[in-house]
């Protein structure tokens, strides 16, 4: 099964591009909930190229790497990877308030389709908030 996951970044493309792509600034927004943080992320952003993120509960108590390769680049439009057997998307796309970054993956039979989603979608709205956050500072 497919999920999607969209938000709208109210900044323009090569702030949004960058923060998506620079593992100092993955670090700074990839968790999906408080208790949790990025504690080291890796990018080779090109066809083929390798990425990871280590992903950890801040009390110690579990953690994973989220890891993959890049099988598409289309600066500033369009990311493509694969991590094990799953795959997924992230388009970018102009819209009316702003970059509307969407997520397309496979999805896994440990969690559900509920906690999936709403996973991801509570990183990218992390992402969203980063962003924006950052362009009133700069």
């Amino acid at each position: 099964m497919r999920i999607t996951v969209e938000t709208s970044v109210a900044a323009p493309i090569n702030q949004v591009w960058r923060a998506y792509t620079t593992p100092s600034d993955i670090m700074q927004w990839n968790a999906a909930s408080n208790d949790w943080h990025t504690t080291r992320a890796t990018v080779d952003l090109r066809e083929g190229g390798a990425f990871s993120s280590r992903m950890e509960a801040k009390d110690g108590s579990i953690g994973f790497d989220f890891a993959g390769t890049y099988t598409k680049i289309d600066e500033h439009k369009r990311i493509e990877y694969a991590f094990g057997d799953r795959k997924a998307e992230v388009e970018f796309v102009p819209g009316p308030k702003g970059i509307v970054v969407r997520i397309t993956f496979d999805s896994e039979a440990t969690h559900s389709v509920e906690q999936q989603q709403g996973g991801w979608q509570a990183i990218l709205d992390n992402f969203a908030r980063y962003v924006e956050a950052r362009k009133k500072t700069s």
